[in-house]
Formats: structure tokens, sequence, C-alpha cells
């Protein structure tokens, strides 16, 4: 496989310290009853390990090359979808859940894919993904500080989410430029603030965010929002217009769009 040419274009850094690997399949704690997923296999390094552990592994992989490879093995466990993870339709390709996703995400989608994985969470049971560390803190960040995010209360709002290990560059080939960190994913039972119009709740964040700059009242302004609705709304949960929707919890993000919900 030292053949193989890497392709900037997928953000193709493979992962090749042992060590790392065998952490990142310990913490995914499959047996062979399990169905594994990996977004990205690359060379394959975490997918031997998961035919190791699994009772079945199934992988979404978009380099023709490596597809090429994936299919030499001839093994009977192995499940290859050819295509972009963002592009393939889980719906129709992940059929016997519930799985265990566990992948080196490609740096270069791995947040819109974690947005894809919060959208078909339901077949999973636990997540073990790697990310550039930047994305990381981002994913656990607290309200206040400068990386909490969309990404932070979408993540936090379905998952308990744990720090596996720390990844130097040194482990992958090529090195990236970057710290990368293991994090891992279990589903909550239920949504950990409840939600009477999850759409709206979505579009509320997104607008606080979007304007990070202005006071939280102006920047929902820009959802078409009546002034006195959303003065009224904010008023009923003692949330003051004039702070910025970083500093609200996720407990009053959900607060607030329950009551513009219900006005």
């Amino acid at each position: 496989m030292s053949d193989y040419r890497h392709k900037k274009r997928f953000g193709q850094n493979f992962l090749r310290d042992q060590n790392i690997v065998r952490k990142i399949v310990t913490a995914a704690f499959l047996t062979d009853a399990d169905r594994a997923l990996e977004i990205g296999p690359g060379l394959g390094a975490l997918t031997d390990e998961l035919l190791h552990a699994a009772g079945q592994v199934e992988v979404m992989e978009v380099d023709r090359d490596l597809i090429a490879r994936l299919k030499e093995r001839h093994d009977p466990r192995l499940l290859v979808h050819e295509g972009d993870a963002l592009s393939l339709q889980w719906d129709q390709l992940l059929r016997n859940p519930p799985y265990v996703l566990v992948a080196n995400l490609p740096y270069n989608i791995s947040t819109p894919i974690l947005f894809k994985i919060i959208e078909h969470r339901d077949v999973f049971k636990r997540l073990v993904l790697m990310f550039q560390k930047e994305v990381g803190d981002r994913i656990r960040a607290s309200p206040g500080t400068k990386n909490y995010s969309v990404l932070s209360i979408f993540s936090q709002l379905h998952f308990s989410i744990e720090q596996v290990c720390s990844v130097a560059p040194t482990a992958f080939i090529p090195p990236p430029k970057v710290q990368s960190v293991v994090l891992a994913f279990t589903p909550l039972a239920k949504p950990r603030a409840h939600l009477t119009n999850a759409d709206l709740f979505r579009k509320v964040v997104r607008a606080a965010f979007n304007q990070r700059r202005k006071t939280l009242r102006n920047a929902l302004r820009l959802l078409d929002i009546d002034g006195a609705l959303l003065d009224s709304a904010l008023m009923e949960v003692a949330i003051d217009p004039q702070r910025r929707g970083e500093t609200l919890t996720l407990e009053e993000f959900a607060a607030l769009s329950n009551a513009i919900a219900a006005q």
C-alpha cells in the first residue's frame, strides 16, 4: 500500500499509529454482535482492527483507488458504500441499525459530516471520531468561550461527549499541520433540553451565532420575528435582550425558542 498517492482534494491524512488505532477501537466498546461503520477508511488501519472487533463492518469511501483496495480484501464481513459520505443517502444505505460509528474523519468535511451524523443520530448507539483539535474544542465548548458555537449546541443537545485521547501529527501519513483529538459520543435517551419546535430552535441558534457581535435582540430580528413578540418571549424566560447569543446556555436557547413558538 506504500505506492498509493495521496489526494489533497479528499483531505487525506492516513492514520498509521497502531497505539492510537487501539485506543480508538477500545473506546468503541465493540463486540462481535456489533455492526461498525467507518467513514473514509483510507489505507485501512482502522478497518483492520474493526474487522477483528466487530461482527460486520460497513465503510463509506469516495476514492476509487481506495475502493478497489478495499474490494480486494474479499471479506464477506466488509461492505463498501461507494461515494461521498455527504452525498450518500444514509437512510437507504444504513439498513441494519444500530451502528457504532468509528472514523478518522477527513478534516475538510468533518463539521458538515458531524451535522449529518446528528441528523441521523437514531441509527447510532456510539460514535468514536477523530477531529482537528480546533473542531474538537468547538464541539465541547462552554457558553461564553471563544469556541462556543452552533456545533457546540447541537452536539451537546443530543450526546454526552468525552475525550479519548490527543493525537500528534506524527501519527499520520502525511502528517497534518495541526493537532488532533479523538472524542467519544454517547447518544442521550432524550435531548438535553425539551423543544416544542426543533426547526425554530435551529433557526434561533444559527441566527444568534451568525451575528455574534450583535445583541441577541438585534440578531434575532433578522428572522423576521415581530419585535413585540420577541421582547415578550425574552421577558417571559428572563433573558436580557442586550446579551450576546454566545453567552446563552443550551437550556436558555431551548426556553427562548419554546417561548417564541408559544406566541
